[in-house]
């Protein structure tokens, strides 16, 4: 049966940012990418039949988890359709939005901005003792260990491996959405199955180190083949058209212009974490991550003569409160998902590294039209490996 890639397998791909809140925005595309998908191939179809990795750093590592892990008939915990309403149910305990008596100098003193209980017991009581290895399509969550100061990256392959990295999901995405002045570092420890061994974790936010965990994921293929696990048997990601890549942003508030060097040339240690609100050191770290990722997963598949097999779907043109990873009030949280919706009606963009924006591709199509059709080659490789 021809698939338009040569009659091989193509390890296929979907990456989510970082974002807090701004998840939403993923997970209206998500929507709309999952109902297309039904539409060739059933209600039942969900994202996770489609995708060997599903990559997600951060509020992306829950909707990932969201889309992996097992309910009791072994299918998807959520369709994408209901991811949505999760952050509208949830985000505002996980975000409480009170009032502050000390205003600016609560920074110095109390803590991070929330406490995260809820977003302890919210994960606890939906994933309980879970564990990643358990997931229904290939998982990568990464953290930042702060006492060891490295990225730990959590698979599901590995935790099929090696028991000291089969953590808990719970664990996992408290860790992987621990972003620093937001919310506290998480503490673990995972033990083998004798309990002669144990391994301890000191994390904070993915993000830290990849925001955009597309490179992971690539990485993670990469390393199946290299050590011939026959996870991916016929695939070479360094010819032409053998990934399919699906990496979606967040948003973010590059046509503010929030930040500028005359200003932050006076800035203190305390300016750089807290600004107006703002935490400007995070912006600037996550932007620079995702944009980089980006830039080098576009050269890649441009040098492989597949630029049709690589869909990264971002806007750079959020403002106020929508570029806020926190304010998780109800008119906030409707805006993100009316932002999602116009982002499915907007023209293809491409990140350009000498301005940092994203332009419209001449001649693209929409978002919208981009995701039909990059259904539609999931669904034709799904097929092509159910008849090969």
């Amino acid at each position: 049966m021809a698939t338009g890639f040569d009659k091989r397998r193509v390890a296929t791909v979907l990456s989510i940012d970082g974002g807090g809140i701004r998840g939403i925005i993923p997970g209206s595309l998500l929507a709309f990418l999952e109902s297309k998908l039904q539409e060739l191939d059933g209600s039942q179809a969900r994202i996770a039949d489609y995708f060997d990795i599903i990559a997600g750093t951060s509020t992306g590592g829950l909707v990932a988890t969201m889309l992996a892990a097992p309910n009791k008939e072994n299918r998807p915990l959520y369709a994408a359709k209901d991811i949505n309403g999760f952050y509208l149910e949830h985000t505002p305990k996980i975000f409480p939005q009170k009032s502050n008596l000390l205003g600016p100098l609560s920074v110095f003193f109390g803590g991070p901005k929330y406490d995260g209980k809820y977003l302890r017991s919210l994960t606890n009581n939906l994933l309980g003792d879970m564990t990643i290895a358990q997931t229904l399509a290939n998982v990568i969550l990464p953290t930042f260990d702060m006492k060891l100061l490295q990225p730990v990256i959590f698979s599901t392959t590995e935790g099929k491996t090696n028991a000291l990295k089969n953590a808990r999901l719970a664990d996992i995405c408290v860790a992987t959405s621990a972003a620093p002045t937001y919310l506290p570092a998480h503490f673990f420890t995972t033990k083998d199955p004798n309990g002669t061994s144990a391994r301890n974790f000191d994390l904070v936010d993915g993000a830290v180190a990849a925001n955009n965990p597309a490179l992971l994921a690539i990485s993670e293929i990469r390393n199946q083949i290299r050590m011939h696990t026959g996870e991916f048997p016929g695939v070479e990601p360094t010819e032409k058209k053998g990934m399919l890549v699906l990496s979606l942003g967040t948003g973010e508030a590059k046509f503010e212009e929030k930040y500028n060097a005359s200003t932050a040339a006076n800035w203190s240690m305390i300016n750089w974490v807290y600004n107006g609100g703002k935490t400007p050191i995070i912006d600037m770290f996550s932007s620079a991550s995702s944009d980089m990722v980006d830039y080098h997963i576009s050269t890649l598949f441009q040098s492989l003569d597949s630029k049709e097999c690589y869909l990264r779907i971002q806007d750079d043109k959020l403002s106020g409160d929508a570029a806020s990873v926190d304010i998780a009030t109800p008119q906030n949280l409707q805006r993100l998902k009316e932002i999602g919706a116009e982002l499915l009606k907007k023209t293809e963009s491409r990140v350009n590294l000498d301005t940092g924006k994203y332009e419209e591709i001449e001649g693209g199509r929409t978002n919208e039209a981009a995701l039909a059709k990059f259904a539609q080659l999931l669904s034709d490789e799904k097929k092509h490996r159910q008849t090969n």
